[in-house]
C-alpha cells in the first residue's frame, strides 16, 4: 500500500479527502482541506502558496499543528520584546510609556498587537474540530490555566524590582491583568470558532466572500462593540470613595474612620470619559471591588497629578483626589473591545486559510488595515479618543490596524521574500512566547536572582545593574 493510501486510512474522518481538492473556479474547498485523527489536523492544501500551482501530496501533507507560520512566530516574538522593552523601560523614557490617558504612543499599540496575534492562531487551530464537547473541555481549562497564571504572576504575588516585599494580601490581590485579559479574549474567540456555523466550500475566496463564511465573528464583534458603547456611555457613575493609600498627601480628616481615611470622588453623572468618573472604573469596582484593582495607574502621569508630568512625582497642591485612586486598565468592560481585537486577528486568519495566493491575500488584508485606521481617526474627529486605559473603540480600530498593516510587512519579509535568518531570534521568542513573557516580564527571573545577595538585601546584581544604567 502507498503512502496516500496510509494517508487516507489515517484521515478517515474526512470521507471527501479523494474527491476534488480544488472547484472549478480555483478557490480551495476547505470543506476537504482538512481531516481529523485524534485532535491533530492534517493540511491537504499548502497553508502558503507562492503560485496557483500545488505541490505533490507528499511535501504538504503535514500535522497543521506542526506546521507554524513563520511570519506569525516573528510577529509574535517582536511582539513580546516590545512588552519587556515597555514594563523595563518606559518608567524612564516617557515615549516608550502609555499615554497617561486620552492620545496613544508606541507601548499602547503593544498589547492589540499580541491580542491581534491571538487571533490569527486562534483561526488555525480550531479550523477543524470533529469533536466539539473534547475540543471545549480542553478550552476550557486552558483559559483556567492561563487566568490563574496571570494571577499567581501579576496579581502582586511576586515583588517588582525596586520592592523586595513578599507576597500578597488576599484581600488586595489584583484580579485582572494582561495574560487574564489574554485568557478572556481567547476563550470568547475559540468559542465562536468552534461553534460557529459554516460552509467553507461555498467560499468565493473574495474579500466579502471570506466575511460571508464567518459572519458570526462580525455579529458578535458588532455586538460587543455596541454592548460596550451603550455601558460606556449609558451607566449612571455616582459619587464614590476610596481608601486614601498611606503615601498619599489627600487626607480628608472629615473621612476619618479608626485608622482610615476615605476619599470621595464627585460624579453623578452618565457618559463621562474622565478618570474618575467613567463606567469602566465603575463596574470594576462593582463587581471586583476597589481593593482588587491596579493601585498604580497611568493617569497618575497627568498633569493634574504629577508636578513631573509626563512622568510619575509628587502630586500638585490641587490635585484632585482621583488622582490617587486605583483603577485597571485591563479590567472587564474594557475587555470587551479587546475581544473584537482578536475577532480581527482571527480574520486575517481566515483569510490565510480561505485565500491561497500572496497577492490577493495582502491586498485583502490591506483594504481592511487601512479602512479599521481611518474608522479609528474617524471616531476620534467625532469625540471619541484614543484611549488605551479605557480600550475606546476608536482606539480599538486604531491598533487594529495598526497591526494588521504590521502583520503584513512582516509576512511579506519572513513569507513572501523568506528572509528568515535576520529574523530567527524572534521567531525562537514567539515560539516560547508565554514563558519568555512570563520570566522576563513578570519578574521571575528578578525575584531568584534578587533572592541572592550579600550583607544586605539591597546588596544584589540587579541593584547594580539599575545603578550602572543609572535607572534605580
Amino acid at each position: 500500500m502507498n503512502e496516500d493510501e496510509d494517508r487516507i486510512r489515517e484521515c478517515k474522518k474526512c470521507e471527501d479527502l479523494k474527491q476534488a481538492e480544488t472547484r472549478s473556479d480555483g478557490v480551495p474547498d476547505l470543506s476537504s482541506n482538512f481531516c481529523s485523527d485524534e485532535g491533530t489536523y492534517y493540511l491537504t492544501l499548502p497553508l502558503l502558496s507562492t503560485n496557483g500551482t500545488l505541490p505533490n501530496r507528499g511535501s504538504y501533507e503535514e500535522p497543521l499543528l506542526d506546521k507554524r507560520i513563520a511570519s506569525l512566530d516573528v510577529f509574535r516574538g517582536l511582539t513580546v520584546v516590545a512588552m519587556i522593552v515597555v514594563d523595563y523601560f518606559g518608567g524612564h523614557w516617557w515615549g516608550i510609556n502609555h499615554a497617561p490617558w486620552n492620545g496613544v504612543t508606541f507601548a499602547d499599540f503593544v498589547l492589540p498587537a499580541f491580542l491581534f496575534i491571538v487571533g490569527v492562531a486562534l483561526s488555525l487551530t480550531f479550523k477543524v474540530t470533529t469533536n466539539k464537547l473534547d475540543v471545549s473541555c480542553k478550552l476550557v481549562l486552558r483559559v483556567i490555566k492561563l487566568f490563574s497564571l496571570g494571577l499567581l504572576l501579576q496579581g502582586g504575588y511576586l515583588h517588582s524590582v525596586n520592592d523586595l516585599s513578599y507576597g500578597i494580601d488576599m484581600q488586595r490581590i489584583r484580579i485582572m491583568g494582561v495574560l487574564q485579559r489574554i485568557a478572556i479574549a481567547y476563550g470568547t474567540v475559540a468559542c465562536f470558532e468552534i461553534f460557529s456555523s459554516r460552509t467553507t466550500s461555498e467560499a468565493s475566496g473574495t474579500f466579502f466572500g471570506v466575511i460571508k463564511v464567518y459572519c458570526w465573528q462580525w455579529i458578535g464583534g458588532a455586538l460587543l462593540a455596541c454592548l460596550y458603547a451603550g455601558l460606556l456611555y449609558g451607566v449612571y457613575v455616582p459619587n464614590w470613595q476610596f481608601e486614601a493609600p498611606h503615601e498619599s498627601l489627600y487626607v480628608d480628616i472629615n473621612a476619618w474612620r479608626g485608622n482610615i481615611s476615605l476619599l470621595q470622588v464627585d460624579c453623578n453623572v452618565r457618559g463621562d470619559v474622565s478618570p474618575g468618573c467613567n463606567a469602566v472604573s465603575f463596574i470594576d469596582r462593582t463587581i471586583m471591588g476597589v481593593s482588587h484593582l491596579y493601585t498604580k495607574p497611568a493617569y497618575r502621569r497627568l498633569e493634574a497629578c504629577s508636578v513631573d508630568s509626563p512622568y510619575t512625582g509628587p502630586p500638585p497642591e490641587n490635585a484632585p483626589s482621583w488622582c490617587m485612586a486605583p483603577f485597571d486598565p485591563e479590567g472587564l468592560l474594557s475587555s470587551l473591545p479587546a475581544v473584537i481585537t482578536c475577532f480581527i486577528g482571527a480574520h486575517y486568519g481566515h483569510t490565510l486559510l480561505l485565500v491561497k495566493d500572496h497577492y490577493r491575500r495582502i491586498q485583502q488584508w490591506s483594504i481592511l488595515g487601512a479602512g479599521l485606521v481611518i474608522f479609528g481617526f474617524v471616531l476620534e474627529f467625532a469625540g471619541v479618543p484614543f484611549n488605551k486605559q479605557l480600550y475606546s473603540l476608536s482606539y480599538t480600530f486604531l491598533t487594529g490596524g495598526v497591526s494588521g498593516i504590521m502583520f503584513i510587512v512582516i509576512y511579506m519579509i519572513v513569507d513572501v521574500y523568506k528572509w528568515r535568518l535576520s529574523t530567527i531570534i524572534f521567531k525562537w521568542i514567539g515560539a516560547h512566547a508565554l514563558m519568555v513573557y512570563a520570566l522576563i516580564s513578570c519578574n521571575v527571573i528578578v525575584v531568584v536572582v534578587q533572592g541572592l545577595y550579600w550583607n544586605s538585601p539591597d546588596n544584589n546584581m540587579i541593584t547594580m545593574i539599575l545603578e550602572a544604567l543609572g535607572l534605580s
